[in-house]
C-alpha cells in the first residue's frame, strides 16, 4: 500500500481583500472604539507620505469625518522634503485641517543628533555632523545566518564609508533616533487633548507583528486600526479609498536617516510582498517549500523567512509588552 504527502498550493492571492466590507468593518468599530468606549470627539495623526498613515487618515475621514481629524507633519533635520509635500498632498485630498510642527529643537534640547553623531564617530572617526548618514542589514537573501549592523556615511564629495558596527554603537545610534518617534508621538497627544481626540496609530501587519516600532514612540496609540492588514492589503486599501497614487507608488521608506533608506535594508528581510507571502504561508500552516513554489524563491531561501520571522518575534516580545505589575490592581 502506497502512501502520499499532500501539498496545498499557496498563492499572493490568498492575501486578496473585499475592499469594501473591510473598510465598512474597520470604520464601524473605530466609531464604536472612539465615540463609545473613549468618549472622544476625532482623531489625530501624524502624517508621514506614507502609505499606512494615508490610509488610516482615509479611515479616520470615514469614520469620523473630514472635520474632525486633525493631520500633523513632524518634520526635524533629517526629514526628506517630499515627506511634507506627500503629507500636504494627502491633507488636502481628504480636506483635513494641518499643521507643521517643526520637532528640531526638541530634538537638539535632547541630544538626539549629538549623542547619534558621537556614536558614529566612534566607528568612523574622520565623520562630521554635516555628513549623512544610515544604520543597514546585509540581504538576508544573500548573506543568510546572522546579520550585524553596518553604518554608511557620505561625504561632502559624494564618498559612501561603510563599516561594521559594534553593539554599544549600533544601541546608541538607535537610542538616540528613536528620540525622533517619541517626540512626535508627545505632539499628537498634546493636539489630542486639546482637542479631546484620540490617536490612532498606523502600524499594518508586517511592523506590528516584527516589532517594526518604537516602543512609547510610533508604537503608542489608542487604537491601531490597520495592524491585522498585510501591507499587500494595506496597499489594496488605499487603491479603494483613492489614496492620492503619488502615495500609493512612493516606496516605503523609514525616514529616519539623512541618507536614503528602504524598510529592506533597515529592518525587513525581503520586500514587503515577498515577506507578506512569507508571514501569511508561516501563519496558516503553510511550509517553506509550498510557499516557495506560489512566490518564485527557492524553498531554502523562504525557510530562512521564516526563521528570521520567529527571530523577530522573540526580539520584539518586550515592546508588546504592557507595564507590568506584581499583582493584578482592581479598576
Amino acid at each position: 500500500m502506497s502512501t502520499t504527502t499532500s501539498t496545498r498550493t499557496f498563492s499572493p492571492a490568498l492575501l486578496d481583500l473585499d475592499c469594501a466590507a473591510e473598510t465598512e468593518r474597520i470604520v464601524r468599530w473605530m466609531q464604536e472604539t472612539v465615540r463609545k468606549d473613549m468618549r472622544k470627539k476625532g482623531a489625530v495623526l501624524g502624517l508621514s507620505g506614507g502609505i499606512d498613515s494615508s490610509v488610516v487618515t482615509a479611515l479616520c475621514v470615514h469614520a469620523f469625518g473630514s472635520d474632525r481629524v486633525l493631520g500633523i507633519m513632524m518634520p526635524e533635520h533629517d526629514t526628506k522634503d517630499e515627506s511634507l509635500i506627500y503629507g500636504q498632498l494627502l491633507a488636502d485630498h481628504y480636506h483635513v485641517e494641518s499643521l507643521v510642527e517643526n520637532i528640531s529643537p526638541m530634538l537638539q534640547g535632547a541630544g538626539c543628533y549629538e549623542r547619534r553623531d558621537a556614536a558614529i564617530k566612534k566607528v568612523i572617526p574622520e565623520y562630521e555632523p554635516h555628513w549623512k548618514s544610515k544604520i543597514v542589514l546585509p540581504d538576508l537573501l544573500q548573506e543568510g545566518g546572522y546579520r550585524v549592523f553596518s553604518v554608511v556615511v557620505q561625504t561632502p564629495d559624494g564618498e559612501l564609508i561603510k563599516k561594521r558596527l559594534p553593539l554599544s554603537a549600533y544601541q546608541t545610534i538607535v537610542a538616540a533616533t528613536n528620540f525622533k518617534q517619541r517626540c512626535r508621538k508627545m505632539m499628537e497627544y498634546y493636539h489630542a487633548d486639546r482637542l479631546n481626540y484620540a490617536v490612532p496609530g498606523t502600524p499594518n501587519r508586517l511592523e506590528y507583528d516584527q516589532g517594526f516600532f518604537v516602543k512609547n514612540g510610533d508604537g503608542a496609540a489608542d487604537l491601531k486600526p490597520i495592524a491585522h492588514l498585510y501591507k499587500t492589503q494595506v496597499y489594496q486599501l488605499a487603491a479603494y479609498l483613492n489614496v492620492p497614487e503619488l502615495i500609493q507608488m512612493r516606496p516605503p521608506t523609514t525616514d529616519t536617516y539623512s541618507l536614503e533608506q528602504s524598510q529592506e535594508e533597515f529592518f525587513f528581510a525581503v520586500s514587503y510582498d515577498k515577506l507578506d507571502c512569507c508571514l501569511y504561508g508561516l501563519n496558516h500552516g503553510y511550509s517553506a517549500a509550498e510557499v516557495a513554489e506560489g512566490i518564485g524563491l527557492p524553498a531554502e531561501q523562504v525557510a530562512l523567512v521564516y526563521s528570521d520571522i520567529e527571530s523577530k518575534r522573540k526580539a520584539g516580545h518586550y515592546l508588546h509588552m504592557s507595564p507590568q505589575l506584581i499583582e493584578r490592581v482592581a479598576n
